[in-house]
């Protein structure tokens, strides 16, 4: 039996006599943590995430103190040049990390706020070897896949363990097991089982059921075969998740049962639900969050006590889901409205907001490229808020900016985030400061009136090295405001962002002397960065994304705002709490 000292080396302690290559941090204890391995058969998009995040909570909830990271196959380093329609929407950590979508799922289930220690790519990864490499680090020896890609994809799941302190770490790969670009992912999984010992690892693989309309009942063979294409690679899966439309029938799962050395119990349905937030149910309900706990032997870890406030909690808040009072039509203008993914975190938002004000949130999903002033009417009629997201380039931004004169004009509840922040300020500047060719030098890089420029004073005084800027920033309030109202009458909040291009300061002046107020800006910068206007039942844009911080238990100020404006407009009878005293009601 080889001594685990030897199996877990530091670089420099490896010697190029032996095949022991597994570099960890200084200080590891082997055995602290323990790690869920979520990996996906047949295809991608199936909720991988989703599972993770939802059984991750349910560990969180017993006292147990979880992390999770989301390990992607491709070469980006980060997800910001990724286009939405491929990709879905780009989320955006508080230390500026640009990442995959599903770090979104997790911050907002395990209500924690991630960093990029959370997120890694294959790009990242070859970059740190090669670094490496070129340093001399690796002592002569021949680079490889195996042992060094794989190394570094363990030094990152162990150096995590180590910063967070976590119980379990949720480990999950995106795409499916089949993908080449994860093999060394795979093998990397195998490999940690194999250090961390008995009763380390617990390997959750997820498929999909068919059900072709045709035959009229489910299909296993394609969940088989991709059950088997792992076992192939050296992973035995402990639980496997069904995905499927319905309810996976009990044949389906006895044969995958048999098919997969799963036991029938940790074979779990994983059926389309009305919403996210009843999957941790549905979850415990079969005992799957205590299957984890036996397989990692870590059942003396938990506070049963803690577990039943904590759930006590989440159940007020999914009781609610599907027994709404009211109802409201909220209108998303932008481009990218084929693709659902790309407003991910806006319809998390809103439905965040929807429950706590028991309305229901129906979307109305508005394509701007062909949006005029003489056709907005038509578009818009039958909602009763709108939000113009964010977004990057020229198209449909005429269309976005008269759906803002629209709402500023007939007194329609409006929410602009960054980009709709900055064609409010536009639209604005055209129509009531009679700033007629006022742009953006995004769209216009010649325009006579540019009052959104990207200002080369700041990225002098943000240091950023580049041009965007990302990640959390402080926002000093106005006091007396509807944003300060909002945010319980602080001095200060902080908000994520991702943008380019900022209010000009010289047509500041201009602006708010036509009735425009910039309820919140960058501290000690001429950085505008939260807008509204008065004597509007609720016109209001921001430069950040918003949306990004929205919790189930915390729903953002802003988008409870939008939502209550929406409702007092859809039902003017029923004398409903303003925009301000509905924030107040959900904080209390």
């Amino acid at each position: 039996m080889v001594d685990s000292k030897d199996l877990l080396a530091s670089v420099s302690d490896v010697s190029t006599e032996t095949e022991y290559f597994s570099p960890i941090p200084n200080g590891y204890r082997k055995g602290k943590t323990r790690y869920v391995i979520v990996m996906g058969t047949v295809m991608s998009g199936l909720g991988k995430g989703i599972f993770s995040s939802c059984l991750a909570k349910l560990l969180q909830d017993k006292g147990l103190k979880v992390t999770p990271i989301k390990l992607e196959g491709y070469l980006n380093i980060d997800s910001g040049t990724l286009n939405p329609f491929r990709h879905g929407e780009v989320f955006v950590l508080d230390d500026g990390m640009e990442c995959d979508m599903d770090l979104g799922t997790y911050e907002r289930m395990l209500d924690q706020n991630l960093s990029r220690a959370n997120f890694s790519t294959s790009g990242q990864l070859y970059q740190s070897v090669l670094d490496k490499e070129r340093q001399g680090d690796y002592l002569g020896r021949d680079v490889q896949m195996i042992p060094h890609v794989t190394g570094e994809v363990k030094l990152k799941l162990r150096r995590l363990a180590m910063e967070s302190n976590a119980d379990v770490v949720f480990v999950e790969i995106g795409g499916t097991v089949g993908d080449l670009e994860n093999a060394f992912y795979i093998e990397a999984m195998r490999e940690l089982a194999y250090e961390e010992g008995p009763d380390s690892c617990c390997f959750v693989g997820l498929t999909y059921i068919l059900e072709p309309k045709a035959l009229g009942e489910q299909k296993s063979k394609a969940a088989q075969l991709g059950i088997k294409q792992l076992m192939q690679m050296g992973i035995q899966p402990d639980i496997i998740a069904c995905r499927a439309e319905s309810r996976v029938s009990e044949q389906v799962r006895q044969k995958i049962s048999v098919f997969s050395n799963v036991p029938f119990e940790r074979v779990f349905s994983m059926h389309d639900s009305a919403s996210i937030y009843t999957i941790p149910a549905m979850l415990r309900d079969c005992g799957l969050d205590f299957e984890v706990l036996r397989l990692l032997k870590i059942e003396d870890r938990i506070n049963l006590r803690h577990e039943r406030a904590e759930w006590a909690r989440w159940c007020d808040f999914t009781d609610k889901i599907g027994k709404e009072k009211y109802t409201v039509t909220i209108g998303i203008t932008g481009k990218y409205t084929s693709v659902r993914d790309s407003y991910a975190s806006i319809l998390h938002a809103l439905e965040h907001s929807g429950i706590a004000l028991s309305a229901r949130v129906k979307i109305k999903w508005i394509e701007t490229t062909g949006v005029t002033d003489k056709n907005v009417s038509a578009h818009l009629r039958d909602v009763e808020g709108i939000i113009v997201p964010g977004g990057f380039g020229v198209r449909g931004v005429e269309g976005k900016i008269a759906c803002i004169r629209y709402a500023r004009e007939n007194n329609v509840p409006y929410l602009g985030l960054c980009l709709g922040f900055q064609m409010a300020v536009i639209e604005f500047a055209r129509d009531v400061c009679g700033l007629g060719q006022a742009n953006s030098t995004e769209s216009d890089p010649g325009c006579c009136e540019p009052v959104i420029d990207m200002l080369p004073e700041q990225k002098k005084i943000e240091g950023l090295g580049g041009n965007m800027r990302l990640g959390g920033r402080d926002v000093e309030l106005k006091s007396g405001t509807i944003a300060w109202k909002l945010f319980e009458e602080k001095t200060q909040t902080r908000m994520r962002f991702r943008h380019r291009y900022e209010v000009d300061p010289r047509y500041v002046a201009v602006l708010e002397r036509h009735g425009m107020v910039f309820s919140g800006k960058a501290p000690d910068h001429p950085i505008m960065q939260i807008l509204e206007i008065p004597g509007h039942p609720f016109f209001m844009g921001t430069q950040a994304h918003p949306c990004l911080t929205s919790r189930p238990l915390r729903p953002q100020p802003m988008f409870v705002a939008l939502v209550a404006s929406a409702m007092r407009r859809r039902y003017p009878d029923e004398h409903l709490c303003d925009c301000v005293e509905a924030s107040q009601k959900v904080r209390t």
